[in-house]
């Protein structure tokens, strides 16, 4: 076998229809639109229009908002940080940040900020600059020797 003799299988590929080329062709004149109409022009879109009869984007209730000044933080569990640390990804010596976190792994980009969850154990001291983190997890740096420091949220 040569590379230039590779084929797809029978099939495999389908070949997009060609309208418009002549009525011997089946798919001539109108271009299998039909007749007449808005659908048969181009440059139409009516995604949601339903004949007159009110869209049901607007026939159901609307709840809730989103809130554009929520922030949203990278989630990373203590388990995490500590495995980082067992397969010497992660410094235990030096102050653990967004960046270090990055650096090692844990998390695939800056967010708005770091959040400290308590998921697994700590075995390691680690001092840690985050942007918030919960009480169990503060409690468990803690006890491991460690300290949690929060960075000034702007506002």
């Amino acid at each position: 076998m040569k590379l230039n003799e590779l084929r797809d299988l029978a099939g495999a590929l389908k070949l997009r229809k060609r309208v418009g080329r002549g009525i011997g062709s089946g798919s001539g004149k109108t271009a299998a639109r039909g007749v007449k109409g808005q659908k048969s022009r181009s440059g139409v879109s009516i995604n949601g229009f339903e004949g007159g009869q009110m869209s049901i984007y607007r026939r159901l209730p609307k709840r809730g908002f989103t809130n554009i000044f929520a922030k949203n933080f990278n989630i990373v569990s203590l388990e995490r940080v500590q495995i980082a640390i067992d397969v010497d990804k992660l410094d235990a010596s030096s102050i653990v940040t967004a960046k270090a976190l990055f650096a090692a792994g844990i998390i695939r980009h800056e967010k708005d900020g770091v959040r400290l969850l308590s998921d697994g154990e700590l075995k390691s001291k680690v001092s840690f600059e985050v942007s918030g983190a919960s009480k169990a997890a503060v409690a468990k740096v803690k006890k491991a020797g460690g300290s949690v420091s929060f960075l000034a949220t702007a506002e």
